[in-house]
């Protein structure tokens, strides 16, 4: 088991703020790492909403791709870090024609050999609603919900957050 935690919910839940909350429980600065792409003008707003309410409280490297590099060369520097969001990054993924299910394997086998940093994971739960019409949609479900899994396993802390509300699924960080 590792210290680190998962936080799951779905769009406008409460997950960021409350993954924040957690990654500020600590000496120092922590570090986030920001998977998101502005491919358009909505998500450049999105994308600038984080960036005003997370303020100066942490340290900022935007890595749409490479999640394991810039965890790497945040160990020597930071003990905790907050990644927002997975399900962005597994998307950066297969737009990239990346093999999504050997990225979560490498990133998950990084994080159980890596306990000397304090990794919090943010992550859409999108497995509750209806199935998508479409195969790329359906291949995303999947690859999210099976790296919910896998990461759930080796996380000492997983987070269910609902209208602001978390709830503990493991550990006991709410």
């Amino acid at each position: 088991m590792t210290n680190h935690s998962l936080i799951l919910g779905g769009a406008k839940s409460g997950k960021t703020g409350f993954a924040e909350g957690v990654a500020l429980k600590g000496n120092q600065k922590p570090l986030y790492v920001a998977t998101g792409r502005a491919y358009d003008e909505e998500m450049k707003l999105r994308i600038s909403a984080h960036q005003q309410a997370r303020g100066d409280h942490f340290d900022t490297v935007e890595q749409p791709i490479n999640l394991i590099s810039a965890l790497e060369r945040a160990r020597s520097k930071y003990d905790r870090v907050l990644v927002d969001c997975l399900t962005l990054w597994i998307t950066n993924l297969m737009m990239a024609d990346y093999d999504v299910d050997e990225s979560v394997e490498a990133l998950a086998h990084w994080l159980s050999t890596n306990d000397d940093i304090s990794v919090v994971l943010v992550s859409n739960e999108v497995g509750q609603g209806v199935i998508p019409d479409n195969k790329m949609a359906r291949e995303f479900v999947d690859h999210a919900g099976i790296a919910h899994q896998e990461l759930s396993r080796i996380c000492q802390n997983v987070v269910f957050v609902t209208a602001g509300i978390p709830q503990n699924l493991k550990g006991d960080l709410a």
